[in-house]
């Protein structure tokens, strides 16, 4: 169990450094390369294709027809709602900033617990949750539109509701792995998710001027570099990573592992020019750490022998 715990943690290591060159990697494409929308359904489309190949090599147990539904919905409405909110948010601010809220999960996991899974709501995680607020309030209401953010706040918005978006997907994902292998519910979860995105880009239209680019023969292969990088890396390697980490590691355990994407990001962001570190950045940054410390203390106490055990998320 020590060895399998080991590769969980790596796993998320390994899936949480990729998921934040994934941030640098979106705003480089976004929306000069790729409209939002366009990206999502790239992404979705690649990665099903890529699980169901995976499929036909690895086998694992059957699922029913149920299951198989649940995984569906789970992708089309969860993992394509998350990267709707996220693609679109991180092409209108900076990597930084949708970083920021980002490591919000680990807040939003147990708010859901508390107020869905009926885990206890003591005075620190109350604190903890006041804070965490308090900082994504701070980055969301300070940081002004400029020429790395050209709509700042709408932009953050967005990724603070993908942040909440992905830790219902976390606990979803969590439960339904205690029945199905790993490539059967990444392959079925982005069938559903692909589908979304085919919908919703036909609907609104499909922006993808690298793409008509290629299509005159101008090739822009930086762009093309990217985009790679995108898909194999964050998209495919790194969610086929993360049910790894959620089979034997509990979700908020999974859900704190996304500080490493802050720390990723804002490294590589400043080495690229992509955002300016202010001041407002840094209080928000250590408001949401301060934040889950007091609630993941909390929740150490709530597990001490003599407490009555509350229901893991």
């Amino acid at each position: 169990m020590k060895d399998k715990k080991l590769e969980a943690n790596l796993s998320m290591v390994a899936s949480r450094v990729m998921a934040g060159l994934n941030m640098n990697g979106l705003k480089y494409l976004l929306p000069l390369w790729l409209g939002a929308l366009t990206g999502v359904t790239i992404r979705c489309v690649f990665a099903a294709v890529a699980f169901w190949v995976t499929g036909c090599f690895i086998k694992e147990a059957a699922v029913t027809k149920k299951q198989r539904l649940m995984l569906f919905c789970l992708g089309a409405f969860g993992l394509y709602g998350f990267m709707f909110c996220y693609l679109l948010g991180i092409s209108k601010t900076t990597p930084v900033s949708s970083a920021i809220f980002n490591s919000m999960q680990p807040i939003w996991v147990f708010l859901i617990s508390v107020f869905f899974l009926h885990e206890k709501a003591t005075v620190m995680k109350i604190i903890g949750i006041a804070l965490g607020f308090g900082g994504a309030m701070l980055c969301i209401l300070t940081q002004g539109s400029d020429d790395l953010a050209h709509d700042a706040f709408t932009g953050n918005l967005l990724c603070m509701i993908s942040s909440f978006v992905f830790a219902i997907y976390l606990i979803v994902s969590k439960k339904l792995l205690e029945k199905v292998g790993v490539v059967t519910m990444m392959k079925y979860i982005f069938g559903g998710a692909a589908v979304s995105g085919i919908i919703v880009s036909s609907v609104m239209g499909w922006d993808a001027p690298m793409f008509t680019d290629a299509w005159r023969g101008e090739w822009h292969w930086t762009a093309w570099a990217v985009l790679a990088f995108v898909l194999i890396f964050p998209t495919y390697l790194s969610y086929f990573l993360v049910p790894i980490g959620l089979k034997y590691l509990k979700t908020t355990v999974v859900s704190i592992y996304s500080y490493l994407i802050l720390v990723v990001t804002t490294v590589v962001s400043l080495a690229l020019r992509q955002d300016r570190f202010s001041w407002t950045q840094a209080v928000a940054i250590a408001m949401i750490c301060i934040s889950v410390y007091f609630v993941e203390v909390a929740e150490g106490n709530s597990k001490r022998p003599n407490t009555p055990l509350q229901p893991q998320s």
